[in-house]
């Protein structure tokens, strides 16, 4: 283990951890694929065991001999950890780590939406959806709930934003994953039946034999606020919607999300 302690928030080593937005971590200049965050031990075993490669850890002093010390053993030698106090590292950041633990991850190339559908038969379809949170808890559903494969149109956000990432519980590095640019054409394209989910007159229920009987589905999620475009609505084979009661007219997508995988996940 190369322990390395650091002492200033300038120094150059740890570049990488000093308060850099998402976006510049996926395109930094001097990195052959980018950069990953990884937070907390938990989620740090869950992507080291899916074999995503690191490239340093920051931890507390404190944990090098507690909740860091079994992933430290699995870090090849050349891989540095760099400790320091809370204070320091928070400084250094930008934020209070997470059990005192980040680790950096070399980003793989993003494989093309037919790659990650090849024999998928449940598919979630995630359009415009930009909030991390939404993000990370509709992946760990999907990957709880048994959806085969995760598909985001470019206006959604990056799913290893490392808030994504740590709502997630890690689940982002189980579950494939691609970007598609339409919702609908490409997704039928791959040999999908398109299911909007959307409160409209013509939407059937989501245990609806018109979309329990088809071999493969793709369910779409729309925005937080307006949901899907009518666009996408009028173009989608189904359009279908969670039963509700006392009035409720709507849920938060990670949620109806959650719902949906499940009754589509059972035929």
């Amino acid at each position: 283990m190369q322990e390395i302690k650091i002492e200033r928030l300038d120094d150059s080593r740890v570049a990488m951890f000093a308060s850099l937005t998402d976006a510049q971590l996926r395109n930094r200049a001097d990195s052959d694929a980018g950069i990953i965050m990884a937070e907390s031990p938990k989620v740090i075993r869950v992507a080291l065991d899916a074999g995503f490669t690191p490239r340093a850890m920051l931890c507390e002093s404190r944990h090098l001999t507690g909740d860091a010390a079994d992933i430290i053993s699995r870090l090849g030698e050349d891989v540095p950890v760099y400790t320091g106090d809370r204070e320091v590292l928070a400084g250094l950041t930008g934020y209070t780590l997470t059990r005192g633990v980040l680790c950096a991850l070399s980003r793989p190339s993003e494989p093309s939406a037919e790659v990650v559908t090849s024999g998928a038969r449940r598919v979630a379809v995630i359009d415009g959806v930009c909030d991390t949170t939404n993000i990370g808890s509709i992946f760990r559903s999907a990957a709880a709930l048994g959806i085969d494969a995760v598909l985001l149109t470019r206006t959604s956000c990056d799913p290893w934003n490392r808030r994504s990432v740590r709502v997630s519980m890690g689940s982002v590095f189980l579950i494939p994953w691609a970007w598609v640019d339409d919702p609908v054409d490409d997704l039928r394209r791959l040999g999908f039946t398109t299911a909007a989910m959307a409160l409209t007159d013509r939407s059937v229920p989501i245990d609806s034999p018109e979309l329990t009987s088809c071999d493969r589905i793709a369910l779409i999620l729309g925005t937080e606020g307006e949901g899907l475009a009518e666009d996408v609505i009028s173009r989608a084979d189904v359009t279908t919607r969670i039963p509700m009661h006392h009035g409720v007219d709507s849920l938060n997508v990670a949620t109806a999300a959650a719902i949906a995988f499940w009754q589509v996940c059972k035929s």
